[in-house]
């Protein structure tokens, strides 16, 4: 498999270089040259692979030959090790859990199988070679919430690497915030007085500066970077393996701020997995709720919610989605709509589901959910799943006052409850983050 830069001036590369470099120098996001097809067989026969099997099947055609086959299993297992449940709230809408990893939240099989190739990549020297330093990777990300603990999580005490995590200051909930900034070794972070954005915009001029770049080995573990991106598609082939209509394919409502998980899910119906239609299910940063509106996509600035994973106004991977429809803007609305949701309807869903259904969901799960809820009143007889994206105890402080008592606290959580912060506040300047960083490493 080879991929080319969305801008189209930067040179075709392998899986193993698209990770190391995350963006192309010509700051385009890395794409497949081609999608693999399954055929009907599979899907039907599902049930009859582990969950490693079909990892495996689905992300060998795109990691090619730059991890032996063994290797790229043990990576796999040790990234699904964890239940990857399809829930029933109602008769209509089951809720796909992707919260039962190591920091509660969808990324942590992203990040963790990232952090694995890249750990293959340095500990083997196959690192291009780029400046005087090639056995030492620096992972630059930008967080609005749960990618910060999940890469923190992924990459911690990963030999040859280390880890700078910049997250936008009182805008990330207290609970994401104590994993970002309590494991320390080769794990900084960096509170940024700013929004999302703004980390965001600090991460990519980063990438842009060929001084810096000529000194540091900088990669991102965003969803830009394709190893990031890709094994998010497995959510979906394990709900499809336990979706129980097979007959009638589900409609899934992704919470979606930077939409490299919807991303995903559409990849793999482009390879064939039954999808009925999906929903981007969006807060109050309705930048592709509005296109598909208008056909006019006009960026904006992020807007605080409650559900802040989604705080965003610039969504990076929706250029690759618009690349999966060949930027046909008809055949993308006849698969995709979206809705945005105020925090208002998100809060009164948490609470309307918790007391009717017995189901607690997170604020973007109960995103989700209402986007869901609005399409299926519009189309009966259909069915659906959201995906529930965190654990709704990473959001206790807006989900506790809706539901009027305690979310259960999982161990792994009591235990960094207490840790010391340690974090360093840095204004939203490109220049601070150039110093910050050439200091770092010269030490």
């Amino acid at each position: 498999m080879k991929y080319y830069s969305l801008n189209k001036t930067a040179p075709i590369v392998d899986f193993k270089e698209a990770t190391i470099r995350g963006l192309a120098p010509d700051k385009g996001l890395y794409f497949p040259e081609s999608i693999p097809e399954y055929d009907s067989r599979f899907f039907a026969e599902i049930n009859d692979y582990t969950d490693e099997e079909i990892g495996l099947k689905i992300l060998k055609p795109f990691v090619g030959d730059v991890i032996p086959e063994d290797e790229l299993k043990k990576i796999i297992s040790e990234t699904v090790n964890f239940k990857i449940p399809l829930v029933k709230v109602n008769e209509n809408i089951f809720s796909l859990e992707l919260f039962h990893g190591p920091t509660l939240a969808f990324k942590d099989v992203g990040a963790r199988f990232m952090s694995r190739c890249l750990g293959y990549f340095v500990k083997n020297n196959r690192v291009a070679e780029r400046g005087s330093n090639q056995k030492k990777v620096t992972v630059l990300v930008a967080t609005s919430g749960d990618t910060g603990g999940a890469v923190a999580n992924g990459f911690y005490n990963v030999d040859g690497v280390e880890v700078v995590i910049l997250y936008p200051s009182g805008k990330v909930s207290s609970v994401q915030e104590k994993q970002l900034v309590t494991l320390g070794n080769n794990i900084h972070a960096l509170e940024i007085k700013g929004n999302f954005d703004d980390c965001q915009k600090m991460v990519k001029q980063a990438f842009s500066d060929k001084d810096l770049n000529d000194k540091i080995f900088l990669t991102s573990s965003n969803s830009i970077n394709v190893a990031r991106w890709l094994p998010q598609q497995l959510y979906y082939f394990y709900a499809w393996k336990q979706w129980q209509d097979k007959s009638n394919p589900p409609v899934i409502s992704v919470p979606s701020g930077n939409f490299g998980n919807i991303c995903a899910g559409i990849l793999a119906a482009v390879s064939g997995l039954p999808v009925k239609h999906f929903i981007a299910a969006c807060n109050a940063n309705n930048v592709v709720p509005e296109f598909l509106k208008t056909q006019n996509y006009v960026l904006q600035k992020a807007v605080a919610t409650i559900s802040n994973a989604m705080d965003v106004g610039d969504p990076s991977n929706f250029i690759r989605i618009l690349e999966l429809f060949h930027h046909r803007f008809a055949d993308l609305k006849n698969s995709l709509s979206s809705y945005s949701i105020s925090d208002g309807e998100t809060r009164k869903t948490i609470k309307d589901v918790f007391e009717k259904e017995n189901y607690l969901t997170d604020p973007h799960g109960a995103v989700a959910y209402t986007a869901l809820q609005n399409y299926l009143e519009l189309h009966p007889g259909q069915k659906g799943y959201i995906l529930e994206t965190a654990h709704p105890v990473k959001f206790y402080d807006v989900v506790e006052p809706v539901i009027g008592q305690k979310v259960p606290v999982p161990e792994s959580v009591k235990s960094i409850l207490h840790k010391q912060k340690v974090s360093l506040l840095m204004n939203p300047d490109f220049n601070d983050l150039k110093e910050y960083l050439l200091t770092k490493e010269n030490n």
